[in-house]
């Protein structure tokens, strides 16, 4: 038996075969949302739990792979590799040495470590940091680099060590580049919003891609895309690669077989249902390519239109949901004028959208005052700041 065969044996034992751990990064404020699309079809996981930062599982490796290309909301998925407790550096150094690295990574190149320490007597992040990457390299080095695996795959490979009173927790990345990265868009707005929180904003809006979505204020057009990703039933990661693609456990047949039975459920939803419009013709245009080269040209017609013009019943008969990320302060002008606009952002909405159900991010928390009507509020992290997402329907 060659040492290569005996390698894939005991993946095949110990990763393949066995249900791992999982745990799911999730931005504050947006858990129960991913929990909901985790026990829901067509993922289906049962046992979920919310913990501080996201959502742990239990499950084989496909129902990562599946966890992956289908959930909208979650920013990362890492599998646990161990658990240990350590108050040493020679504690530690005996631990990192029992770890079979080769089961999970591959000697091409070294991995990316990232480490978190809180009231732990180890807690150099960096010198812990060191000793994993020696860890790995000397293990790894006992094995030849295999044609198995993508090397390329969803970027490099990344370890997480997170320390905590003395107990370390180690897990390997399975995503690669954050699952917000939707492998679509090229241009970003001027107060771009980030993949994730819009398709939570329309999941709490109760968005099903049945009725018309409204974005008049695209910038580079998250919300429209994300819509028209739920309407079309596309998954969120089928336009883009993953970490796991370059762990020796892959199994590309098994994976293409998961992505079309993913493709098989997807439908063509016929005439544009979802508009989008921005008063940046260089913004339209940019959307209007990255669109062209995908399938989701024909569900979105997009215009050059300021805000305060789009009239909703001009466009469908229909009743629906208008999504809103109005200009960051911080960003655009100064903060009194950013207020007068979202005030007149209210006024119009108001008077256009009667009977719409409404997706609205608040930059300040002290603007929500000037809505005039009620909406459900969900506060959640995005660069640094805390918005408030608006929920609701406008009277």
């Amino acid at each position: 038996m060659t040492a290569e065969t005996s390698l894939q044996k005991r993946i095949k034992r110990h990763v393949i075969g066995r249900t791992r751990e999982f745990f799911i990064a999730v931005s504050p404020g947006l858990e129960r949302v991913c929990l909901e699309e985790l026990t829901g079809p067509p993922l289906s996981i049962e046992g979920a739990a919310v913990l501080p930062g996201g959502i742990a599982f239990e499950g084989r490796l496909p129902d990562c792979w599946r966890a992956n290309l289908h959930l909208r909301t979650a920013n990362r998925i890492l599998m646990r590799i161990g658990t240990f407790k350590a108050a040493t550096f020679p504690r530690l150094q005996q631990h990192l040495s029992a770890i079979p690295w080769e089961l999970y990574l591959t000697s091409d190149a070294p991995p990316l470590v990232h480490v978190t320490a809180a009231k732990s007597r180890l807690h150099h992040t960096g010198a812990v940091a060191e000793r994993v990457l020696a860890s790995v390299g000397e293990r790894l080095r006992k094995w030849p680099p295999t044609d198995r695996v993508d090397r390329d795959a969803g970027g490099p490979q990344r370890i997480f060590v997170r320390a905590e009173k003395d107990r370390f927790t180690l897990s390997i990345d399975s995503s690669g580049e954050l699952l917000y990265k939707r492998g679509l868009k090229t241009q970003g707005g001027t107060a771009p919003i980030r993949e994730t929180v819009a398709a939570a904003a329309l999941m709490l809006a109760g968005y099903t891609g049945r009725e018309p979505l409204v974005d008049p204020m695209c910038g580079s057009g998250t919300f429209a895309i994300e819509g028209a990703m739920i309407a079309a039933g596309i998954p969120p990661g089928a336009f883009r690669s993953f970490a796991f693609m370059g762990w020796p456990s892959f199994a590309p047949r098994k994976w293409e077989y998961l992505k079309k039975g993913a493709e098989s459920q997807t439908t063509d939803s016929g005439a544009p249902r979802i508009f989008a419009s921005d008063i940046d013709p260089d913004v339209c245009r940019s959307l209007r390519s990255s669109l062209d080269k995908t399938r989701l040209s024909s569900m979105i017609d997009v215009a050059c239109r300021d805000f305060f013009a789009v009239v909703p019943r001009e466009i469908t008969p229909d009743k629906g949901i208008v999504t809103l990320n109005p200009p960051y302060g911080r960003r655009l002008g100064t903060r009194r004028r950013s207020r007068a606009l979202f005030r007149s952002v209210l006024t119009h909405l108001e008077s256009a959208y009667s009977g719409w159900k409404i997706a609205l991010v608040a930059p300040e928390t002290e603007w929500i005052r000037d809505i005039p009507f009620p909406l459900s509020h969900h506060v959640f992290h995005h660069g640094g700041i805390r918005p408030t997402l608006l929920i609701g329907a406008i009277p």
